[in-house]
């Protein structure tokens, strides 16, 4: 892959009617001292008292923007984050920006990263109805897509009529109405949910070790609906830090960064329309924005095949990474 002077390239979000750029900025790591991405410890630096924390989101945030950057995404869950992107937003003043939050999961930690229990999952209705008060307070106006956080098939939440005749209140009033999976079954979330016809967008982990989503959400993409894809590193398996020998050797034939490259797999495919940084320091971000100046390489995913992961062995190593 070689370096292009090509910027970012806006693009629909599918029928949202949102324009968005081909990297976001998630907020996962940014608004709580404690994440399971590995050296999340060492990015903060002991920096984690909620000024410093505000400032440094401002930091990243600023250096989104100037990068090209015109979708950001947060959840009630991720600590103080909609507070922050909603500070940011209101003290900058930015036009064409596009906002997505989720709904679905109480963040528990208390501020702590030795908290026993860090989010509490529940998908109910009155969980809905108080989570979207509570995001529009610190978001306001500039809210656009509300989504439901892990939707899967075992929590019930697709067949919920009561939630679902909820979010089409919120999609009436002009909300754009989306759900994000995650697990070994994403695909079989995602083919349900299609069949509810509430959504305008879905969010999925997709990467180089996991591409199990990949078929359902290019037939997401199909029908109109706008794809975000979240944890495209790994949580950080496929950056320096992960050491995947084959990552590494392959980024160095590249020419480029693992990360970049890891991100470029995902852009490489047609029915991506935003790809998530979680970055949590300037120098990560822009780490990350270097894959929007690699060359399209088609040949890219089967060169990396031997990264793909089962399913199950993905999603358990996961559940195994330790908050830090």
């Amino acid at each position: 892959m070689t370096p292009t002077t090509v910027g970012p390239v806006p693009r629909a979000l599918g029928r949202t009617g949102l324009t968005v750029s081909p990297i976001g900025l998630g907020l996962a790591a940014l608004g709580r001292p404690g994440y399971i991405n590995l050296g999340h410890a060492s990015d903060l630096a002991g920096r984690t008292d909620v000024d410093s924390m505000r400032l440094g989101a401002h930091r990243v945030l600023d250096a989104a923007y100037a990068g090209g950057v015109r979708y950001f995404d947060a959840a009630r869950s991720y600590g103080r984050a909609e507070e922050f992107l909603g500070s940011w937003l209101t003290e900058r003043q930015l036009d064409e920006v596009a906002v997505g939050s989720k709904w679905g999961y109480m963040y528990t930690a208390d501020w702590r990263v030795d908290a026993a229990v860090h989010e509490v999952k529940d998908l109910s209705v009155g969980t809905l109805r108080r989570q979207i008060d509570e995001s529009r307070d610190l978001l306001g106006d500039r809210l656009d897509l509300y989504q439901i956080h892990s939707a899967t098939l075992d929590s019930g939440v697709l067949e919920d009529h009561s939630v679902l005749e909820a979010l089409g209140s919120l999609r009436a009033e002009g909300l754009a109405i989306g759900f994000t999976t995650s697990g070994p079954h994403q695909d079989q979330t995602i083919e349900r949910a299609l069949q509810t016809g509430a959504f305008d967008a879905v969010q999925s982990t997709w990467n180089l070790y996991e591409r199990t989503a990949g078929r359902a959400l290019a037939h997401a993409h199909e029908q109109g609906l706008g794809v975000i894809i979240k944890e495209a590193l790994a949580n950080g398996r496929l950056t320096a830090r992960g050491g995947d020998p084959r990552l590494l050797r392959a980024a160095d034939q590249a020419g480029t960064t693992p990360d970049a490259l890891a991100l470029a797999g995902v852009l490489s495919q047609s029915w991506v329309d935003v790809v998530l940084s979680g970055a949590v320091t300037v120098p990560e971000l822009e780490s990350n924005l270097a894959a929007l100046a690699l060359e399209p390489d088609p040949d890219l995913l089967e060169r990396l095949r031997d990264l793909t992961e089962t399913a199950e062995a993905y999603w358990e190593t996961r559940s195994g990474l330790p908050w830090n």
